[in-house]
């Protein structure tokens, strides 16, 4: 017996794919080289997509340390080159775009320059371990996952809270096994966290003391590795990216699953972000062929802090 009526099922269609002039055709990096034995090289490995006023989308490609710009039509530039592994991608609304650098630690690039600079790179004295993903709350704190190498034989990951000023993170949990993409809810309380290797999204609140803060279960999913990117929509619906499943599932305020909306490509669903002129195109990333699918949705999605 089912526990949630059958979802609606759709497909994505492919938006536009890196093209082979941008493929990596240089010697592999050390992120390409830490990758299981066997593995084929990688032309790219896409993330952290962000859109700014103007309907470009904005990624980045981990291993090579390149920064993409995609027009509304799809055409594709290279706007950043550096020796990093930028992952999560986020826009400010003053233009400015914050990186988490899995090598560097939270960096931001200001309009019209080449080479980022670095913003928070420690928290009470440490490294960071490895940042993943970021998100921003309305009054432009910055929320940002460590999950360094955790899973769930080592649940060491960690989620921040960067003040808008910067200059310092407070912790606000220290145990999950590869904090991933989140966001806030609808309310604006609880921080929705994608566990990758728990293969489930958690929530919490963020407004309580770490000491009295109660983790609770949101969403368990199946199937091994489990969610990256999330995003929410106006309803507070949450997406969520299911990696290696080729899927992304959309789930009401209440955790029961909407919609399931499969790749067109590969398998390897990474990251989502709402665009389009009605931010109701459902813009997905698949890292496997370096492609980018959407899907039409049936509420807009949440307007990003670069927006507000």
């Amino acid at each position: 017996m089912s526990l949630y009526p059958e979802p609606r099922e759709i497909r994505a269609e492919l938006f536009t794919t890196l093209p082979a002039e941008l493929h990596w055709r240089g010697p592999p990096t050390a992120w390409s080289q830490a990758r299981p034995p066997g593995a084929a090289p990688v032309h790219s490995f896409l993330e952290g997509p962000s859109f700014d006023r103007e309907g470009n989308l904005f990624c980045t490609d981990i291993p090579h340390g390149r920064i993409f710009r995609i027009d509304p039509a799809g055409g594709w530039t290279l706007v950043a080159q550096y020796d990093g592994e930028p992952n999560g991608l986020k826009l400010h609304r003053d233009g400015r775009i914050f990186l988490a650098d899995r090598a560097h630690g939270v960096l931001v690039l200001a309009p019209g320059e080449a080479t980022p600079q670095s913003y928070v790179a420690r928290a009470n004295g440490e490294r960071f371990r490895g940042p993943n993903d970021l998100f921003f709350d309305p009054d432009g704190s910055l929320y940002l996952t460590d999950p360094g190498r955790s899973h769930l034989g080592d649940p060491t990951g960690r989620v921040f809270r960067i003040p808008p000023e910067g200059g310092s993170a407070e912790l606000l949990i220290d145990n999950a096994p590869t904090p991933n993409g989140l966001v806030l809810d609808h309310g604006g309380h609880n921080l929705l966290l994608g566990v990758t290797r728990g293969n489930a999204v958690w929530r919490f609140p963020v407004g309580s003391d770490r000491s009295a803060r109660q983790v609770e279960l949101f969403i368990q999913l199946s199937g091994g590795l489990g969610p990256d990117g999330l995003a929410l929509d106006e309803d507070g619906n949450l997406a969520v990216a299911h990696a290696r499943s080729g899927i992304v599932w959309l789930f009401s305020p209440d955790g029961a699953p909407l919609l399931r909306i499969r790749s067109c490509t590969g398998k390897a669903v990474t990251n989502i972000a709402y665009g389009g002129p009605d931010r109701r195109d459902l813009f997905i990333l698949e890292s496997s062929t370096g492609s980018v699918m959407r899907a039409r949705m049936p509420v807009p999605g949440r307007a990003m802090f670069s927006h507000t």
